[in-house]
């Protein structure tokens, strides 16, 4: 028996509790106060490396470049990742942020969808370029970026994960 079959079983009854208490029937849950992700931050040690990385590996086009209003020569750059969601960076020079770190309340993965044919294309181009990536379940690939941060890119639509609805 694996660890994780094993974990899984000791807290189902946790995961039935915390389900009972909060997870409401679709019917019955309000509706969310936000309208979407505007964007997701995250920090860049080299510009140009995640542009290309970015734009040219994975296809999101780059759409804004201006400087950082909270830090004088910092670059805040946007790419599109799809429905009106954004991917944001921040290059932070002259302050030594050292490498990537997973830490209690920071993120763990990106996951962003993709049409099958766009996640095929994209996954080529990872072999291509070398990019070591776990395949999980036939549509997600999880790989690192240039800066060690975990981004997943998913084949299902929004709204589902491995086959089944959310929600």
């Amino acid at each position: 028996m694996s660890y994780e079959s094993l974990e899984g079983r000791v807290r189902e009854s946790e995961w039935t509790a915390l389900r009972e208490r909060y997870l409401l029937a679709a019917d019955a849950r309000p509706e969310s106060t936000a309208r979407g992700v505007h964007h997701t931050a995250m920090l860049s040690s080299d510009v140009e490396a995640t542009i290309k990385f970015y734009q040219e590996t994975l296809g999101f086009p780059l759409y804004e470049l201006f400087e950082n209003r909270d830090y004088e020569g910092s670059t805040h750059f946007f790419f599109d990742i799809g429905n009106g969601n954004a991917l944001a960076f921040f290059d932070f020079p002259g302050l030594d942020l050292g490498p990537y770190q997973e830490v209690l309340g920071g993120a763990h993965h990106l996951a962003i969808s993709m049409e099958p044919d766009n996640w095929a294309t994209v996954k080529a181009r990872l072999d291509a370029q070398g990019i070591e990536y776990a395949h999980i379940d036939g549509s997600s690939i999880y790989f690192r970026g240039p800066d060690g941060e975990r981004l997943e890119l998913i084949s299902d639509p929004l709204g589902e994960m491995y086959g089944r609805t959310l929600g």
